[in-house]
């Protein structure tokens, strides 16, 4: 099962890899028409994409911790904020990007609404192993 874990984050970050390659370089494609058909797609797009990759990076990591002062924060979700925030700020350097606050918020809720979620199957995990 792990190693399926494994695949599906690879396979997923590989696609997320691959849509800011086309927004970076201006290129079209299909996912980017269908978030405009949707209102505040883009920022439920961002939300989408971020947390579901939090949440795989967090199954891939086995839900470890790492303890900042006496708060435990997931490798996962701590990995998934840096890739994130350099991402975002890269966007102020490219030509066909837009440096947006709100996306970087959507994107914010999105890896906090699925670190949460992480927590709740981590504790799972733990009950289950006992």
């Amino acid at each position: 099962m792990y190693k399926l874990t494994i695949t599906l984050s690879s396979l997923f970050f590989a696609f997320i890899i691959w849509i800011i390659y086309l927004a970076n370089t201006g290129q079209h494609s299909i996912f980017f028409e269908l978030v405009r058909l949707i209102p505040y797609g883009d920022k439920v797009g961002h939300l989408g994409l971020f947390g579901v990759l939090t949440l795989l990076a967090n199954l891939a990591t086995k839900f470890k911790v790492f303890k900042l002062g006496k708060i435990k924060i997931f490798w996962g979700s701590a990995i998934v904020f840096v890739f994130v925030t350099f991402e975002e700020l890269s966007q102020h350097f490219l030509p066909t990007r837009t440096l947006d606050i709100f996306d970087y918020t959507a994107d914010m809720l999105g890896i906090l609404l699925f670190t949460w979620l992480s927590s709740i199957l981590a504790k799972r995990n733990q009950t289950k192993c006992n």
